[in-house]
Order: structure tokens, then C-alpha cells, then sequence
């Protein structure tokens, strides 16, 4: 884990990874206040040349470092109209300086008076500007998106439509396309594409200033690529409210000791809740995820009649019928998992959710409160009770039903629906999905970068519960629970697929194994061991 710069210019930062640092998302309205109130302190035209020198610094490591024949083709660059555009012509002019052969594609000149400025440059520079798009790429290395950014506000249509579908066609054929700030098409702020046009699906972004919360959920992830950050000299966390990327640094510090004079106890008692009949696989896996994840003693009670006597690949797991289950002795529940929609089980998360122990409510304890008001006033009242929130971990179309919307409402502004969820019900949210967004209802979010498509399978949702579970019964903070068990989650996922146990095939009762494996290595090795 690291948040070293790539590489400086300037005196100030360059390119940033964001990997694994806690790293602000800005949305257009708050990049905005950045961009007028830095260029009222600079020179003109000083942000669009530290941003294309950034991108353009970005491409000539990268084609010095390429095998041949990549690393003496041309580099083909797409301006749009705007400023965008403005900064592709200088990547273009930074490039052709420094001796890599380039060529501008710009459909429109562009407009504004910095992008005007960058123009005059290219030509002066001797940089080739044609109107129209090659009949091939063939003949080019990196192809370059700067067509259109954060500004965006309708479909991309006519030449620009084109030449997106013709990029993302060759970032699908393993070419190398470079967006500049956010890929074309996609809106910064939500992630979704903007109107019924393409996007351009790049495999690596630049993104300026700040990260955009559009690059890391909804369809974000995918169409960005890699991501690296150009600061270019602002400094993008003094931004009020700002969203986050979850990552260590966020909850690292909320883990308890592992110290020698530990015992059980130390470590919690959690409840895992669910198992009507036909669905007692449900609330196993969550608890043996939990067990994994370092609680400190499992009951697990089911409301089904084929419950099995105990969990022979752990035996530790303490089974009952959920009515039995002594609640006033438990430090955390975990309550939903293939409970089903019976009477016993609305009365049991009816009574759940006014103990004064931490709560995570997932799957049917989610679909029984989002029918019934009553329930859910309970739900939003609770917090008051034990003093902190309860966690809820919905999937999009159980969050469609928590806010009595339609899925396509959550996913249009997945932050929106996560900050709406919890205001209503005064709870951390967990919106599930790729980046995944972790809401809290005192207006913290952050979204996870880790994960992958080997979690779309059966039984991970229940796993995650488990996780976030055993978390809660260590006594984490809510919010701080729900961001490291996402990364685990997610990192398992992204950890067991590099070694090629997925995307393909991975299963839910893969993940706690490894989750287990990564908190030690990463938390709880001790100096010198590794």
C-alpha cells in the first residue's frame, strides 16, 4: 500500500496511484470551485498545461517502456470542442516536442479561450491536426480520448459517437486508449452513461485534479481502466464533504489488538440469523465467514425445521433454532440470510432491531422492512436506542424497495440512492454492486475500488453479512466495519482470481479462507514476519 507520487514535475505531485489510498472523489460542482479558485491565483492557461503535460509525461513512460513495434508507433489523439480538447492538444504538443510521432484528430475546433490557446500552440509547434478520423488504426500505437470531459451534458452523436465506438473497439481488441480526465460519454459524478450514446471504454485514465466518483461504480469501473490521478498542484482533499475511495487507512486503525492476553471474549459473540426451510446454506456461510474473520464465539439460529445439528467443517459454529438463541448475550447480529418473509421471521427482526447491540440487516430482514412501515420506523428510531446505526447491505433492487423506487432510479446515481438510504432509515449503508457505495447518515461515503465479476455468484451477499458481522462483534464502529468488510470482501475476490481461482467459477465459500488470510497479512503480522 503506498501513496507515493509516479512521478513529480513542477514541485508538486504529477501522476498519483490511488490504489489503496483513501483518495477524495470530487464531483463537477466541486471540481469546479477548485478550477475558479486556482485560476484566479495562477497564471492563465497554467492548469491546462500542467494537465497535458501530466498525460502526456503518462504516455512517453509508458511508450518508452512498450515492446517494439508499439514503442515507435504513432500516437493518435481525439480533441473535442472544448476544453478537453484543449488539453489533448497539448499532450499533442508536449509529445511531438519531445520527439514521439503524433497526430490530432479534431472533428470541431475547439472553442474555449484556454482550449484556443492550446490550439495555437499545436500549430506553431508543426503538431499534424487532420478534421477527420483514419479509415484505420492499424498504423498507431496509443489512440488518445480527449473528446469531451467532466462538462458533458448530452449523448454523444455524429463524428465524436463514432470515434467512440471506434475506440472502445479497440480497447476490446487489446489496444492501448488513453482518457483524458473521464472517457467520453461517461458521467463523472454518477458513473452511467450519458443519454443513449456510446462511451468510450478506455483502458487507462488520467483523471486531473481529483478522482471523479463516476470512475469507480456504475459501469465506471469498467470503461476507465486503470486510473492515475494528475493533482497538478490543487489539492483535492481540502474539498468540504468530500466522497472517498474506501481503503486501508479509512478503518485500519479501528481493528482491535490481537495482543497475547487476549481470549474469546475479547473478541465478540455474534448471532447469525436466517435459515428458513430449503435455505439453511445461507446462514452457514455467513457464519463461517465470520468465524474467519476473527469473532470470537458463532451462534447461528434458523427458522427453518432442516436445520442441520452442527456445521461439520466447523464445529466451533454453535447451532439453534432461532428462537432460542439468547440474544442479551450476544455483542453483534447479523440477521437476514434466507430467512424468508413468514410471520415468525417479521416478528424476530422486529425484535432484532431494538436490542442495544450493533445490527446488519441483509437480504429478506431487508424486503420485510422495506413492506412494512412499521417496521422500517423501528428500523430508523433504532439507532437512538443502542447508540449507534444499523448496518444495511442491500443489492440494487432491495434498495429499489427500501426507497419504494425502481432499480434503474438506484443505478442512474448509485450515491444518491446510498445517501437517500441512509438518511431515511438513519443507518450505514452498504449499496452493493461494482463499486460497491458505503453511506453513512452522518453524510460520510466512500465507494470500494476492490471486487470483481467473480463475486456474481450465489452466496457472496451472505458472506459479506458474515464479514461485516464478525467486524460489528470486535466492536468496530458501524461505518468502519462496513468499509473494511468490503475491501476484504472485494480484495479476496481480486486476490483468488490473480492467482486463477476466478472470475470464472469462484464460489462463495472461497472468499473467507482468503479474507482471513489477507487480514493477517496485512493487519496482524507482526515485525519481521510476513
Amino acid at each position: 500500500m503506498t501513496d507515493a507520487p509516479l512521478a513529480t514535475a513542477a514541485g508538486h505531485p504529477a501522476l498519483v496511484n490511488p490504489h489503496d489510498r483513501a483518495a477524495a472523489l470530487l464531483s463537477v460542482e466541486q471540481l469546479r470551485a477548485a478550477e475558479t479558485a486556482a485560476q484566479a491565483a495562477l497564471p492563465a492557461n497554467t492548469l491546462m498545461a500542467r494537465a497535458g503535460a501530466a498525460a502526456a509525461h503518462f504516455l512517453r513512460e509508458r511508450i518508452a517502456h512498450a515492446p517494439s513495434p508499439l514503442s515507435s508507433k504513432t500516437v493518435w489523439i481525439a480533441a473535442g470542442p472544448g476544453n478537453n480538447g484543449g488539453d489533448a492538444l497539448v499532450v499533442a504538443t508536449e509529445l511531438h516536442r519531445a520527439g514521439v510521432p503524433v497526430e490530432v484528430c479534431m472533428p470541431v475546433e475547439v472553442k474555449p479561450d484556454d482550449a484556443r490557446w492550446a490550439l495555437d500552440a499545436a500549430r506553431a509547434a508543426g503538431v499534424p491536426i487532420a478534421a477527420a478520423a483514419p479509415p484505420s488504426f492499424d498504423a498507431y500505437g496509443w489512440l488518445v480520448d480527449g473528446l469531451f470531459g467532466i462538462g458533458l451534458g448530452r449523448a454523444l452523436e455524429g463524428a465524436f459517437a463514432g470515434i467512440a465506438t471506434r475506440l472502445s473497439q479497440r480497447a476490446a481488441a487489446r489496444g492501448h486508449v488513453l482518457a483524458l480526465d473521464v472517457p467520453s460519454g461517461l458521467n463523472s459524478d454518477t458513473g452511467m452513461i450519458v443519454g443513449d450514446g456510446p462511451a468510450v471504454r478506455a483502458t487507462h485514465t488520467v483523471t486531473f485534479i481529483a478522482a471523479k466518483p463516476g470512475l469507480y461504480t456504475g459501469v465506471g469501473r469498467d470503461y476507465a481502466g486503470s486510473v492515475a490521478i494528475a493533482p497538478i498542484g490543487l489539492d483535492a482533499d481540502a474539498a468540504p464533504d468530500a466522497a472517498r475511495l474506501n481503503a486501508p487507512a479509512s478503518f485500519a486503525n479501528a481493528l482491535p489488538a490481537r495482543d497475547f492476553a487476549t481470549h474469546k471474549g475479547t473478541f465478540g459473540t455474534l448471532a447469525v440469523v436466517g435459515g428458513d426451510t430449503g435455505m439453511c446454506g445461507a446462514p452457514i456461510l455467513a457464519a463461517r465467514a465470520a468465524l474467519l474473520t476473527g469473532a470470537g464465539k458463532i451462534h447461528v439460529g434458523f427458522l427453518g425445521s432442516d436445520a442441520p445439528p452442527y456445521d461439520a467443517p466447523h464445529p466451533e459454529l454453535m447451532l439453534h433454532a432461532a428462537r432460542t438463541l439468547a440474544f442479551d448475550a450476544m455483542d453483534a447480529v447479523s440477521a437476514g440470510c434466507g430467512m424468508g418473509s413468514s410471520a415468525s421471521a417479521r416478528q424476530l427482526v422486529d425484535a432484532i432491531v431494538q436490542l442495544r447491540v450493533p445490527v446488519l440487516l441483509d437480504a429478506d430482514a431487508l424486503n420485510l422492512v422495506s413492506r412494512d412501515e412499521a417496521l422500517a420506523a423501528r428500523v430508523a428510531q433504532s439507532a437512538g436506542t443502542r447508540g449507534a446505526p444499523c448496518v444495511l447491505t442491500p443489492h440494487p433492487l432491495e434498495a429499489a424497495r427500501l426507497l419504494g423506487c425502481d432499480t434503474a432510479a438506484v443505478q442512474r446515481d448509485r450515491f444518491a440512492a446510498a445517501r437517500a438510504l441512509a438518511a431515511r432509515y438513519a443507518a450505514v449503508i452498504v449499496l452493493k454492486g461494482s463499486g460497491t457505495v458505503i453511506a453513512a447518515p452522518d453524510g460520510r461515503v466512500a465507494v470500494n475500488a476492490t471486487g470483481n465479476a467473480g463475486l456474481a455468484t450465489g452466496g457472496t451477499g451472505d458472506v459479506l453479512g458474515g464479514i461485516i458481522g464478525a467486524l460489528l462483534a470486535q466492536r468496530l464502529p458501524p461505518y468502519e466495519a462496513a468499509l473494511a468488510g468490503v475491501y476484504l470482501h472485494g480484495l479476496a475476490a481480486d486476490t483468488l482470481s490473480a492467482q486463477g481461482d476466478g472470475p470464472a467459477g469462484l464460489s462463495a465459500g472461497e472468499l473467507a479462507p482468503m479474507v482471513r488470510r489477507l487480514m493477517n497479512r496485512l493487519f496482524y503480522a507482526r515485525n519481521g514476519e510476513a
